[in-house]
């Protein structure tokens, strides 16, 4: 890997590249999420045909930036069994605490969802239950859900919280952070972040944090996208299979 450039090293017109190159890498990292995320304001409930546009919308940006771009190596595939691994596990903490086996458990399931699938401002509010299924949807937009939430958001959202917002916490000229050198506080930040924007938060912060782990471990963006579009591909493949579609809320 070359070493870092920094402003000083430079005369005035390589300085002005230098800041240059940082904000475009900033760009292309935050856009794509930012427009997910306001998209999914701007359109309100997205059943539908909304997913479906916000999903191609997204996807369409995150080509045009191209945050892969910016020294990111390619996918090294000795790290695929254990971003198997990963993504496996987390879908199954996600799911396994709203499960009849764990409902045995009288007083954890009702902690768990009364404090685990809310943020504690919510706790008021009932949960969410979004539209999916394919006999309200039909199947296309069922379809486009799933592989919306394992293509598209995942990825984006790994450029976002590891490529970009854990390394930004550690430098702020994001691009010198060596992803295999980042403090944990700046995973713990970044995946407590993570979490605030999921209902399960409880689920999202572990998952933050063994992504925000393995990213530090191989300093691979491909592999980690890789177990967070499996966790979000096996949990639609189960809502759609249990009929569970708070799941997608």
């Amino acid at each position: 890997m070359e070493s870092p450039l920094h402003e000083t090293d430079l005369p005035p017109e390589g300085a002005h590249s230098i800041a240059d190159k940082a904000q475009n890498a900033w760009i292309s990292h935050v856009v794509p999420f930012i427009a997910w995320i306001f998209l999914m304001q701007m359109l309100g409930d997205p059943t539908g045909w909304k997913y479906a546009l916000r999903s191609v919308i997204c996807l369409g940006l995150l080509l045009y930036l191209k945050p892969w771009q910016w020294s990111y190596p390619r996918l090294n595939y000795k790290n695929l069994p254990m971003a198997t691994l990963i993504g496996v596990v987390v879908c199954l903490f996600w799911i396994a605490p709203e499960t009849d086996y764990f409902s045995r458990f009288e007083g954890f399931h009702r902690l768990y969802l009364r404090v685990g699938t809310q943020m504690p401002w919510e706790l008021t509010s009932p949960l969410e239950r979004i539209r999916y299924a394919p006999d309200t949807d039909g199947w296309m937009f069922a379809i486009t859900r799933l592989l919306g939430s394992a293509l598209v958001i995942a990825v984006i959202e790994e450029f976002f919280w590891r490529g970009w917002l854990t390394r930004w916490v550690e430098k702020a000229n994001f691009l010198d952070a060596d992803p295999g050198l980042v403090s944990t506080r700046s995973i713990v930040i970044a995946s407590l972040m993570f979490a605030s924007i999921h209902q399960r938060w409880v689920a999202g912060l572990l998952c933050g944090l063994l992504y925000g782990w393995f990213y530090r471990k191989t300093r691979d963006i491909w592999a980690v996208s890789f177990a967070h579009a499996l966790t979000n591909g096996l949990l639609g493949a189960y809502v759609l299979w249990s009929g569970k579609f708070e799941f997608w809320a």
